[in-house]
């Protein structure tokens, strides 16, 4: 009678050893195939690429690389000398234009007495007026090369096109920059989001609005956010497009299909000013689903 009840005793520990880790392994699968969390999630943010508007060597650079900048605060300067002679120049055209739109207006008037008095041809007043009318559209064009000569000018100061961190940024003075050609970027902060790549059967369990969790590799500290929206699409492998043609769609594909990684854009919420938010830093998050 003694051994029959050791021998269910340890039938029975060994039951609930079985089942105790049944149910743990159960809830392990769940956790990490069907739970709403990834490691795969990178700190992004929008960023401008620092551009000057014209070219020409840099005569002073007013800021230093990773330096917290307001919207319109200038950054460097180009030189003026070329500028500032074709603002002249523009100038003396202007002046040009306007005496010979004055003189033709003179000669229009002029015209005019005499048809009245029948001393000019229709033809002859009809010239002076198209005179006229060429010289004050020259005048006007003058007008606008000088206020393009100016605005050429005023962006020889290269300023700030919104609040934000200056990085890769190296320029030095001496530097010849070209319109169009980025010397640096600006990271806007409030721009500053998550994005988690989650696998696509874990899409079900993830709503606009719920709360996230954000563990930063590298911060001892979490901080929380929201789900702000899910991609409306990624690339199709399997498929090339051409415009005017059929789609091309590779013959075979794997037989072992692993779950799509789908972009979760995902704003920050509460963020200690400890914790670094910088573009590219790895993260891992969990959603917690409304009503957990």
């Amino acid at each position: 009678m003694k051994n029959l009840t050791i021998t269910s005793g340890r039938a029975l520990l060994t039951l609930s050893m079985v089942s105790c880790a049944a149910v743990l392994s159960w809830h392990l699968w769940s956790y990490y195939m069907e739970a709403p969390w990834t490691r795969d999630a990178h700190i992004r943010a929008d960023i401008i690429r620092l551009a000057p508007d014209v070219s020409g060597p840099v005569t002073e650079v007013l800021v230093s690389d990773n330096a917290q900048v307001e919207k319109g605060t200038p950054l460097f300067r180009i030189e003026t000398d070329r500028f500032d002679l074709a603002l002249r120049e523009a100038e003396a055209q202007v002046q040009s234009s306007k005496a010979a739109a004055e003189l033709a207006r003179t000669d229009f008037e002029r015209y005019l007495l005499l048809a009245s008095k029948e001393a000019a041809s229709l033809k002859e007043r009809q010239h002076a007026e198209s005179q006229m009318r060429q010289a004050d559209a020259a005048h006007q064009s003058a007008l606008v090369a000088v206020d393009l000569a100016k605005l050429n000018l005023d962006r020889t100061i290269v300023k700030a096109p919104a609040s934000g961190k200056i990085t890769n940024f190296s320029l030095r003075r001496g530097n010849y920059v070209s319109a169009g050609s980025a010397v640096g970027v600006l990271v806007e902060r409030p721009s500053i989001y998550i994005a988690g790549y989650f696998e696509e059967t874990k899409l079900p369990r993830i709503h606009i609005g719920d709360r996230v969790k954000i563990d930063i590799m590298g911060e001892p500290q979490s901080v929380t956010g929201r789900v702000a929206g899910v991609a409306a699409g990624i690339e199709d492998r399997e498929r090339s497009d051409a415009a005017g043609s059929l789609a091309s769609v590779a013959p075979t594909f794997s037989w072992v299909r692993l779950a799509q990684r789908i972009p979760v854009r995902i704003e920050f919420e509460d963020v200690p000013d400890a914790v670094q938010l910088v573009a590219g830093r790895t993260a891992t998050v969990s959603v917690e689903p409304k009503g957990d």
